[in-house]
């Protein structure tokens, strides 16, 4: 990066509106080289900005210039073919195509007479892959048998793959473990390096003149919650806070307690997530679970009052022993017991008449109604709260209910009458972590419950865990951050290779020796990915 440049893009006055302000007079310069970091709570403008920048969504207001120019993307692909690039949080690969359909859809080499020339497309598509650790990968196989977390990565090197001039990262590592978090890191810091006109595959059909000039790096935006990644990959930082830009500064002037306090507006937050509960006992029990290669003979208690963990690398079965247990994913194999007594479950619903509950990882495409109120999505799991003689809504109580569970959870919206799907990730994690709490629910099954979520709304969901646990319930959570199933648990159970490797008490663990048993057949996870949903 070189500080004495022109900028690569220059923001100035940029406005949104939705129903509320998205993005008010919004500022910010971004140079060539420069990896530069967005952070601030949930709906304080960053997914906004990304995609105005990324052309998906158009400014009310304001003016942008790339690399000199005057940039006013009308569409994704008119940023595109201007050399920018989007990874958005939301996976948008198309799960009936193959991985290297998915990696040059928009590029793919032909032979005479416009024939596809698979050849070359699945060379290509090999390469592109081992950018980012994906070696193992067949790039035939379709994308939507990968794991959530190896869609991503596919998505990032689609993103690697191309010629660009920006490139713009969503909460790129939400659904990452430590090892592909290093490898995507490896490659950023290439790709700042990068010039902007290099072309990577011989059948890219983008013209150089259509890129950076020669010498221009590439320039990074980079959109995360996780601090200590980006104080390790960000040049500089931008905080916004209620669509407004709060501050920008090196990112080695800006400490963690400066920056959670310009982003929520208060100088503390509960750093003590974990309080000793009463655990009682075993109110989940799983015997030899099995679901193909993913789940292979789990048997494994959550007792009344625990959090229990579950820790792995991407592949280790994770999030495919949560949708077995809850009958998402018929088993195989194997026996799933609530209080003692059997669950035969032949679809979910038998499951949440056992008292369980799943808050799965995808939340758009498994757990929300999008287009929906908030005001139903709060209370779907529970009808019969919210009806009278099991006949007909009560539109007063349903309305009643909807606004408690919404001050509980300080679930923001402008109503509970707004779309849940019009709500920042934060807060549509909070509404689906609402109907269950409406459920009252013995078991609680959480995958990444706090993925795409800011500081600010990770402290409340650790809070209605722990509440949720002293509450008598077991609780079950999922997730690739290691220092949150530390923080909060009362025992991590380590899963490699759909396999339960070995489970950690309080006091007994340490960061070594989970992942030291996450690894131990990490190599043939990664040989045969999993058939549905992510680890």
């Amino acid at each position: 990066m070189n500080p004495a440049a022109p900028p690569l893009l220059v923001v100035r006055g940029l406005t949104k509106w939705y129903t509320v302000p998205a993005l008010i007079d919004f500022d910010l310069d971004l140079r060539a080289g420069e990896v530069h970091a967005l952070i601030g709570a949930n709906g304080a403008g960053k997914s906004t900005l990304a995609r105005i920048v990324s052309g998906l969504t158009r400014p009310d207001g304001g003016a942008m210039r790339l690399a000199g120019g005057a940039f006013t993307p009308g569409s994704k692909a008119e940023a595109e073919r201007a050399g920018v690039h989007i990874v958005q949080q939301e996976l948008t690969l198309l799960p009936t195509l193959s991985v290297a359909e998915n990696l040059f859809l928009n590029q793919l080499p032909r032979r005479r007479l416009g024939l596809i020339d698979y050849g070359r497309l699945h060379r290509d598509a090999t390469a592109a892959l081992g950018a980012v650790g994906l070696d193992a990968i067949d790039p035939r196989v379709a994308a939507g048998e990968l794991g959530v977390g190896q869609q991503q990565l596919v998505a990032i090197a689609a993103a690697l793959a191309r010629p660009c001039r920006l490139l713009i990262l969503d909460e790129p590592t939400a659904p990452l473990t430590d090892p592909e978090i290093e490898r995507l890191f490896t490659h950023i810091e290439r790709l700042k390096r990068r010039r902007g006109s290099d072309l990577v595959f011989q059948h890219c059909n983008v013209e150089k003149q259509d890129l950076t000039p020669s010498d221009q790096a590439v320039g990074i935006l980079y959109v995360s919650h996780r601090m200590e990644e980006i104080h390790r990959i960000a040049d500089r930082i931008s905080v916004l806070r209620d669509g407004r830009l709060v501050e920008t500064a090196a990112a080695a002037t800006m400490p963690v307690d400066r920056a959670i306090q310009l982003m929520v507006g208060q100088d503390t937050l509960d750093a003590e997530h974990h309080r000793s509960r009463q655990i009682g006992t075993a109110t989940l029990r799983v015997e030899s679970l099995s679901r193909g290669t993913a789940v292979r003979d789990v048997s494994l208690e959550a007792r009344s009052g625990e959090i229990l963990g579950l820790a792995g690398l991407v592949g280790s079965g994770r999030t495919e022993l949560l949708r077995a247990i809850f009958a998402a994913d018929r088993p195989d194999a194997g026996r799933v017991f609530v209080d003692g007594a059997p669950v035969d479950a032949r679809h979910p619903r038998d499951c949440v008449r056992a008292g369980m509950g799943l808050v799965p990882e995808d939340r758009q495409q498994h757990g929300l109604l999008a287009t929906q109120p908030v005001r139903i999505n709060v209370t779907l799991a529970r009808l019969d709260a919210v009806t009278r003689r099991r006949v007909w809504i009560d539109r007063l109580r349903e309305h009643r209910t909807a606004a408690r569970l919404r001050d509980l959870l300080d679930i923001r919206c402008a109503s509970i009458e707004q779309p849940i799907g019009e709500l920042s990730g934060g807060n549509q994690q909070k509404g689906l972590i609402a109907r269950w709490m409406l459920r009252d629910c013995r078991v609680l099954l959480f995958d990444e419950p706090t993925r795409g979520i800011d500081v600010r709304a990770k402290q409340t969901v650790y809070r209605l865990l722990h509440d949720l646990a002293a509450d008598g319930r077991a609780v079950v959570v999922v997730s690739s951050e290691l220092q949150e199933l530390l923080a909060i648990c009362d025992r991590i159970a380590v899963l490699s290779a759909g396999r339960l490797v070995q489970t950690f008490a309080r006091g007994d663990w340490s960061q070594d020796r989970i992942l030291a048993a996450a690894f131990s057949e990490h190599t043939a996870s990664l040989r045969t990915p999993p058939r549905t949903g992510a680890s």
